[in-house]
């Protein structure tokens, strides 16, 4: 079954005090480029350092009131998602797998392992989830995918609602769009919440899974490319849930390059003193360059992790 807002909802009560309500700071800068009043709203400062706690806590949350101590979970990850589960296995007991493309970060990397999360590192992302996948079907493990799972979804959503309390008059919110749960889960809580709301979607240049399948009407598999934003490349799974809920919650799909992902990531240091990673900067470059017009409108720009190798990261913004 779809999530709904009531699965949101929920999922708040159930994370209650665990995960910490992240800033929407007013952004100046930002507000200048784009003549109108910018927040960002930083998961970057979560716990895990991005937003992927509340999905993966929700998730395993409510499957340890189910499962035995020996269950296993198992998830495919770009880096963050994994160090979540692994942070959330951790805190339950429960034994975790996590399967990753090569070139997820060694920040993200090392911190899965030293949750204590078992790592396998694959060729790349859709590979990581065919393993994962298969791997938690022999073991008879619970694959906890990181946007196609309910709980997942309605763990994300919890930051919609805390924009819509923080922000009540929020006019467009602008999220990094991958796997779909992130915009998923915020759009139906702002869909209910503040429903005049305009969610705008970001895909990089190099994976547009959302742009060609909405066009297309269906899933539709792509070669993805590199990307500075590792977290939004890939394939969707062929079922994914996240497919009929962003065509009825994200109103906007606009796609950023990678010249503007790293002009993101430098401002974003050097006017908020944020490392940012490459996913993370994505709403923010589609606010720079101009690909959402929002004169006199009232912007959030997503944050949403902050996982990023510093060598890496120098490297990129000393290129800009």
């Amino acid at each position: 079954m779809l999530p709904t807002v009531a699965d949101v909802y929920e999922a708040r009560r159930r994370l209650g005090t665990r995960v910490p309500r992240t800033p929407l700071l007013a952004s100046s800068w930002l507000s200048s480029a784009a003549n109108g009043d910018v927040f960002l709203k930083i998961e970057s400062l979560n716990l895990t350092n991005s937003f992927k706690i509340r999905g993966a806590l929700n998730a395993a949350l409510r499957l340890s009131d189910g499962i035995s101590s020996d269950t296993m979970l198992v998830a495919a990850s770009a880096g963050n998602h994994g160090r979540a589960l692994a942070l959330a296995t951790e805190e339950l007991g429960v034994a975790c797998v996590i399967f990753t493309p090569a070139s997820a970060p060694e920040a993200k990397q090392n911190a899965i392992r030293r949750h204590g999360a078992q790592l396998h590192v694959c060729d790349d992302y859709d590979a990581a989830e065919r393993q994962a996948k298969a791997f938690a079907e022999a073991n008879r493990a619970v694959y906890v995918s990181p946007y196609n799972h309910q709980d997942v979804i309605a763990g994300a959503g919890t930051i919609g609602l805390e924009i819509v309390e923080a922000l009540p008059a929020v006019d467009i919110v602008v999220v990094p769009l991958g796997g779909g749960g992130l915009a998923s889960g915020i759009g139906l809580a702002i869909t209910a919440a503040a429903p005049d709301a305009i969610i705008v979607g970001v895909e990089v240049q190099a994976s547009t899974p959302f742009t060609l399948s909405l066009e297309a009407g269906r899933i539709t598999a792509i070669t993805p490319g590199a990307s500075l934003a590792d977290g939004l490349v890939g394939n969707l799974e062929t079922d994914s849930m996240t497919f009929p809920l962003v065509r009825q919650v994200v109103h906007h799909i606009v796609t950023i390059t990678e010249d503007e992902l790293a002009q993101a990531m430098k401002r974003l240091a050097a006017e908020e003193r944020l490392i940012v990673e490459g996913a993370g900067a994505a709403a923010t470059a589609a606010v720079m360059a101009g690909k959402v017009p929002a004169p006199g409108k009232r912007v959030v720009a997503m944050v949403t992790g902050g996982n990023v190798d510093l060598e890496k990261w120098l490297a990129t913004i000393n290129d800009c």
